[in-house]
């Protein structure tokens, strides 16, 4: 494993570690969340990794969203999850959802992990356990199968992976630009302890026009023609909440997007403002204070979340388009290494 970086510093460490599986979208995106899933909760038992929590809270406070949520229901995607009023939310939700909540989905599904020690962790395990080897530091310059000329010189390589994450202009730029992918800058804070602790992860109605799975329903056309009126700043900054916990107690929330070739690095005070917002108005709670801010990127594409491409008989380009990698990219890993290295028929 060939890395430029002394250790994992983009996307799959700046993130909320939130194994998302409910509101992906239909289809082969849901299909390869859950395989994720299954992959994580494998990799995480034996990585001697920690699952912090179990399962979503999706609350609405509004009744079109509770349209959104019932239509959802509907679906196959909702095996394992339950719906409940507002009674039973408030009941559920505790200390954590607002008084005006109309109800609340609860999936079973999801998990997730600290991002910044689940990574290291995979990869001591991978090196102790399989004998991987990872060449820190080190560059690609290009792919010349079966050799790869690097910055510490060529490596012989039968088969080749190449995972640029958000790096648009290096190996294959070409090939990546037929794709139209672009990138996505987001914004993400880290709060003190509540008080109190959050079992699962949860989100709010924003997140019900932003996740494919609930908003390519025709129910989500009224909850976004209401929130566009109601939380237009929220929608034009690409805000939807996101609340999960770290073993500290911390509570890691976010986040915004914003697209650009070359996002520019700063991080907006008024975004950070509207997310804590919309947290106080999902939770009822005023927000502990900030601990921590940051902000990351990764690869967007608008009509696609994520693409293998064969620019040589042994070797797969491979990109996660739809910032959804911590969910996804174990079952796009498998399908990667599937497809260069198949099975025997006989």
């Amino acid at each position: 494993m060939i890395d430029r970086d002394a250790q994992a510093n983009g996307a799959s460490v700046r993130n909320f570690g939130f194994v998302t599986v409910t509101g992906q979208e239909r289809g082969e995106p849901y299909r390869r969340a859950r395989r994720a899933c299954a992959i994580w909760k494998e990799v995480a038992e034996q990585a001697k990794i920690p699952i912090l929590q179990h399962g979503l809270w999706m609350t609405t406070r509004r009744a079109e969203g509770v349209s959104v949520l019932e239509a959802f229901m509907e679906t196959e995607m909702a095996e394992g999850c339950e719906l409940l009023n507002r009674a039973a939310a408030a009941k559920r939700g505790g200390s954590f959802v607002c008084a005006d909540i109309q109800a609340m989905l609860v999936s079973s599904v999801d998990v997730r992990v600290e991002s910044r020690e689940a990574i290291p962790k995979i990869a001591a395990w991978l090196h102790e356990r399989y004998g991987v080897t990872f060449m820190r530091e080190t560059a690609v310059l290009s792919v010349e199968p079966p050799h790869l000329v690097t910055t510490r010189g060529v490596v012989h390589a039968e088969a080749t992976a190449v995972c640029p994450g958000d790096d648009l202009i290096g190996l294959y730029a070409q090939r990546i630009a037929a794709y139209g992918v672009t990138r996505c800058k987001l914004q993400m804070l880290r709060l003190a302890h509540p008080g109190a602790r959050l079992p699962s992860a949860l989100m709010s109605d924003l997140g019900l026009v932003r996740y494919a799975g609930y908003a390519a329903l025709p129910a989500a056309a009224s909850l976004r023609a209401r929130l566009e009126q109601e939380q237009r700043e929220h929608l034009a900054n690409g805000i939807h909440l996101i609340i999960v916990q770290s073993a500290d107690g911390s509570l890691v929330v976010g986040d915004s997007h914003h697209y650009a070739a070359t996002p520019d690095f700063s991080s907006d005070a008024r975004v950070d403002e509207l997310i804590l917002e919309e947290f106080a108005a999902a939770t009822g709670r005023v927000a502990p204070g900030v601990i921590e801010r940051w902000t990351g990127t990764y690869s967007a594409a608008s009509d696609r979340t994520m693409f293998m491409d064969t620019p040589a008989p042994r070797v797969r380009l491979a990109m996660v388009t739809g910032g959804s990698g911590a969910s996804t990219g174990f079952a796009l890993g498998e399908e990667v290494i599937n497809d260069l290295f198949p099975r025997s028929s006989a």
